[in-house]
């Protein structure tokens, strides 16, 4: 027995509207919300996909996006993903999710594998930048847009965001919630969240009785574990025991929440805690992680925008978009300090 495959003209029949209309939908060009869930809606009652070689044969794209990322385990990526689907979808776009590794040849590396045509462009996040990471960018065949540093002077689309100001107003919390020994645990200060974020704590930091760094070897909840028990370990004394501890992320400053417990230290009654990106992990832990929001989702959703108009226009010049800060307080640090 042979099956009928459904056309598109069925699809249109069975959706009520025009057949150019039925293909502006199902390709995402074009066509409303409404229009798009109508004309799925047939095409799943009909069993109808789209030709997804024959589209890009004929309109000379692939349809997919890279999005390439250091970590894939860090859940800051994937509120990123989130945005950028949200963006791409409706266009017919699918997301192509790659690692780049934690060094700027490992990324550079990727970008120049951009030649061999299996994407139409990328959205990128590198761990660290160099000029040859710098050069493949301007040098890729298809649009890179950077999220992390502005890339303004290199001609190169980019959505940054104050992290030197996050960390600020973290501290500035800790500050005012009476906390008066702090200590800042911080990644590996060759990466750009880890240079801006000392920088931005070495200027917030002043006036405090004691203040301490610790560098962890990654920004991962295992190295903010090991950094976190090494700075315990050195203020463990009464008249040197820190009263706060702002971490560069969410996942540095879970890590340094069960170093805490483990030197017998309540979080936050005798040690309050901060954390950066505002993950979804760090909003359902015990207790609720005070972080700096850094808009991960509105990053996404402006990468994904800059890349679609680039893709369209590969003649367009670069933008530049910024994300504010903005420090969501939450149990970690919401006791007063400890008597």
């Amino acid at each position: 027995m042979t099956s009928t495959r459904a056309t598109l003209l069925q699809v249109a029949e069975r959706a009520g509207v025009s057949l150019a209309s039925t293909s502006r939908a199902l390709h995402g060009t074009g066509a409303s919300k409404a229009m798009v869930e109508r004309v799925r809606a047939a095409a799943a009652e009909l069993g109808y996909s789209v030709d997804a070689i024959g589209r890009s044969l004929r309109m000379k794209k692939t349809f997919q996006i890279a999005f390439a990322i250091a970590d894939i385990g860090n859940p800051v990526y994937v509120e990123m993903m989130r945005g950028i689907h949200e963006v791409l979808a409706p266009h017919g776009f699918r997301v192509v999710v790659m690692t780049t590794g934690d060094t700027a040849d490992s990324a550079a590396d990727l970008v120049r594998s951009l030649n061999s045509g299996f994407v139409d462009g990328m959205i990128l996040v590198p761990l660290r930048t160099d000029d040859r990471l710098i050069a493949e960018i301007q040098q890729a065949p298809v649009p890179v847009v950077v999220i992390g540093r502005a890339m303004s002077d290199h001609g190169v689309s980019s959505i940054s965001t104050d992290s030197a100001a996050g960390i600020g107003a973290a501290v500035e919390h800790v500050r005012s919630c009476g906390r008066r020994r702090i200590g800042f645990l911080n990644g590996p200060l060759d990466t750009t969240p880890g240079a801006s974020r000392q920088r931005g704590f070495d200027a917030a930091a002043g006036g405090f009785e004691r203040v301490e760094t610790e560098i962890a070897d990654d920004f991962t909840v295992s190295a903010g574990l090991t950094a976190a028990r090494r700075l315990f370990a050195r203020t463990s004394g009464p008249a040197e025991r820190l009263d706060a501890v702002v971490a560069a992320n969410d996942l540095l400053a879970i890590g340094a929440i069960r170093a805490a417990r483990e030197f017998g230290l309540a979080v936050p009654g005798d040690v309050a805690m901060t954390g950066m990106d505002d993950t979804e992990l760090g909003r359902v832990f015990l207790p609720s992680l005070t972080s700096v929001s850094l808009g991960s989702t509105e990053r996404g959703r402006a990468a994904a925008e800059l890349v679609l108009g680039l893709t369209d226009d590969p003649d367009q010049p670069a933008r530049q978009v910024a994300v504010g800060p903005e420090l969501i307080v939450r149990e970690s640090t919401t006791d007063g300090p400890a008597s």
